[in-house]
């Protein structure tokens, strides 16, 4: 059977067919920091995934799909995922990406994601073979998406990102300058060297990034302005709308929220 329990133990490196899948509803999940022999496609038509590395947090949207290559150590988090879907694949494939992929999932590809994730688990190599390759053609078609926050890997900061990896809102520069003991422009220093962006758009990006995951579960605008501290609903809605593109209420929609 391919539906497992939220809770119920499965290791895909103990199987031997080219694809083997597993479909579940999850709640609230923390998968904790682990590697599969196998690489790995995640998909879940609602709700929102992240997916964190050893120093990047990346944001899985409804209806998008993560590619993660066999080998790299990897943490996944949820709340109130449905339709959630895991894909495990031998490592020798002509279409396998060498590292961390997001990808939008057209009607076709989620289909055949659909299909697969219901396999038997001892089904032959022979009968997976047509459906993997249009499964391989439809992928590398795939637009892809770069939800990506790169975190700084400067000591100093560490006991900080510990606390924004759980949760906590970055403050402002000044801010961070007090709490952590080093100045401004020291600060600034490393988040260029370390993330290739500023602060304060590493910052902003953050807060996309925790937006539209509170969006996708559901929250409404005035809420995740409240929570984001932003100035005003519509402030929030005016960042979103310029860095998304779409406004909250769109996005929300878009994703079947």
């Amino acid at each position: 059977m391919a539906k497992i329990a939220a809770n119920q133990a499965f290791d895909a490196d103990s199987f031997e067919a080219p694809v083997i899948g597993i479909a579940a509803d999850m709640g609230v999940h923390d998968s904790g920091l682990h590697g599969h022999g196998r690489h790995q496609l995640l998909f879940a038509a609602a709700g929102c995934m992240s997916i964190e590395l050893e120093h990047t947090l990346c944001l899985l949207p409804p209806s998008r799909a993560a590619w993660i290559p066999a080998g790299m150590m990897h943490r996944v988090q949820s709340r109130g995922v449905v339709a959630y879907r895991s894909l495990y694949f031998e490592r020798d494939l002509p279409f396998a990406a060498p590292g961390l992929q997001v990808a939008e999932v057209n009607p076709l590809l989620r289909e055949v994601i659909e299909r697969m994730a219901f396999w038997p688990w001892d089904m032959a190599a022979e009968r997976q073979a047509s459906l993997l390759q249009v499964f391989g053609e439809e992928l590398l078609a795939a637009r892809s998406e770069d939800w990506r926050l790169p975190f700084p890997a400067d000591p100093r900061l560490a006991s900080w990102l510990d606390a924004v990896r759980r949760g906590d809102l970055p403050p402002r520069l000044n801010q961070l300058a007090a709490r952590v003991g080093a100045c401004e422009r020291t600060i600034s220093r490393i988040f260029l060297r370390d993330t290739g962006m500023s602060y304060q758009d590493w910052r902003q990006q953050w807060r996309l990034l925790k937006a539209m995951e509170r969006l996708a579960d559901g929250a409404g605008a005035g809420e995740v302005a409240q929570a984001l501290e932003f100035a005003s609903d519509s402030a929030f809605i005016a960042f979103f709308r310029q860095h998304a593109g779409v406004t909250p209420a769109r996005y929300a929609q878009a994703r079947g929220s």
